[in-house]
C-alpha cells in the first residue's frame, strides 16, 4: 500500500471510532514490518478527527519545504512531545517537509536539543530522595556545630551486584524423556555465578579514637 491508501484506512477506522493504538494494531496484524509507524498513525488520526477530508499532502506555495508556519511548528512540537526519542527523519516523512526545516523548527523556533541520557548510580524513588534529604539536613546541622568531628566520623560506601552468566551446553541439558514426549527446551542462558557486595569505605570504631582509620574493601 502507498501512503494515500494507508491514510484512507486510517480515516475509515477513525470514523468507526477506533483509537490510534487500535488502528496501529490492525495495521501490524496485516502488514507486519511494512505497516506505518505509530507516529504516522497518530498524526493522521488526529487530522481526520479534527475534520480533515483530504488524503493528500497539504498544498504549499513558494518554498514548501522551508516555509515556516505556526501550524507546522505546532505539529512538530506535538509530535516531539508524544515521543521524545522521535527522529528528525520520521517527522519529515510524516509531515512531508524537509529535514532541514524540521531541524530549524526544533532548534530555532522551539529551542530544543537532543541529548543523551546521563548515567547516574541510582534512580531513586520519591521516598528515597526524602530520606536522603532528611539525613543531609541532619548532617549539615551537625557539621555547622563541629566541622572537624563530623569530617572524622563521616563514612560513605556503596554496594554493587554483578551477575555472571554462562550458556548451558546441549550435553548439559540432556534429560530422560518418555516415548512420545517432546524434546526438552532450555533458555539461552542460565545464571552460574553471582559476585556481590563489592563496596569500599573508611570504617571507624568508637574505640579507635586517635588511631589511623582502616580501609575496608
Amino acid at each position: 500500500m502507498d501512503k494515500i491508501e494507508y491514510r484512507a484506512v486510517i480515516k475509515y477506522l477513525v470514523l468507526k471510532g477506533n483509537t490510534p493504538t487500535q488502528i496501529k494494531h490492525e495495521f501490524d496484524s496485516v502488514y507486519e514490518d511494512s505497516a506505518p509507524s505509530f507516529t504516522t498513525v497518530k498524526f493522521w488520526a488526529a487530522e481526520f478527527k479534527r475534520g480533515r477530508k483530504s488524503l493528500g499532502d497539504d498544498e504549499r506555495s513558494g518554498r514548501p519545504k522551508t516555509a515556516t508556519t505556526d501550524d507546522n511548528i505546532a505539529k512538530v512540537h506535538q509530535m516531539m512531545l508524544d515521543d521524545r526519542r522521535i527522529k528528525v527523519r520520521k517527522i519529515a516523512e510524516v509531515m512531508n517537509i524537509s529535514k532541514d526545516y524540521v531541524c530549524h523548527t526544533l532548534n530555532q523556533d522551539l529551542g530544543m536539543r537532543k541529548l543523551s541520557a546521563r548515567w547516574v548510580p541510582r534512580l531513586l524513588t520519591l521516598d528515597q530522595k526524602r530520606v536522603r534529604m532528611n539525613i543531609s539536613n541532619s548532617m549539615l546541622a551537625q557539621f555547622r556545630v563541629n566541622k572537624s568531628e563530623v569530617w572524622r566520623l563521616l563514612i560513605t560506601a556503596d554496594e554493587t551486584w554483578i551477575h555472571h552468566y554462562t550458556p548451558e551446553t546441549k550435553i548439559q541439558s540432556k534429560q530422560w524423556t518418555a516415548e512420545g514426549e517432546p524434546a526438552p527446551k532450555k533458555a539461552k542462558t542460565v545464571i552460574s555465578a553471582v559476585v556481590f557486595d563489592c563496596y569500599f569505605g573508611i570504617s571507624h570504631l568508637s574505640s579507635c579514637h586517635g588511631e589511623n582509620p582502616r580501609i575496608t574493601v
